[in-house]
């Protein structure tokens, strides 16, 4: 239901109990009700052929552990406190953790750890550390 061809936002919306939560877990977002349909729309819109290659996946109880990566093309504009990042057809391939916590079949709470800072460098993002050495 997340995949870039198939993309099924109201099936993903309620997978999830009426209180569920999906934590992107790295930057401290926490999507709940009608925004937890913002997440799929927004990953396609970067990367329109989005694809999640999974890895690993360990089932404990109502707990789901998926080792995975997102893989795709940068196709769509990416929003930045600096400005728009214009796409540039570069290819990603990101290191992923997901740890869904279900209860009676529904998703109570989505953890999601991405490797953004792998993620960006791909997408041609380098992040000035200079800067940031030299602040007093």
């Amino acid at each position: 239901m997340a995949e870039g061809n198939s993309l099924d936002v109201d099936t993903f919306v309620n997978s999830f109990a009426e209180d569920g939560v999906f934590n992107d877990m790295v930057p401290g977002q926490a999507y709940r009700g009608k925004a937890l349909g913002d997440v799929l729309p927004y990953m396609a819109n970067l990367f329109p052929d989005v694809h999640r290659e999974l890895k690993r996946i360990t089932v404990n109880g109502d707990v789901i552990s998926i080792e995975l990566s997102i893989q795709g093309t940068f196709e769509g504009p990416l929003q930045s406190p600096a400005g728009t990042v214009k796409p540039n057809g570069a290819k990603i391939d990101v290191p992923t953790a997901d740890f869904w916590y279900l209860h009676n079949g529904k998703v109570e709470k989505f953890n999601c750890f991405v490797g953004y800072s792998t993620m960006y460098a791909q997408m041609g993002v380098n992040f000035d550390w200079a800067s940031a050495v030299n602040k007093h």
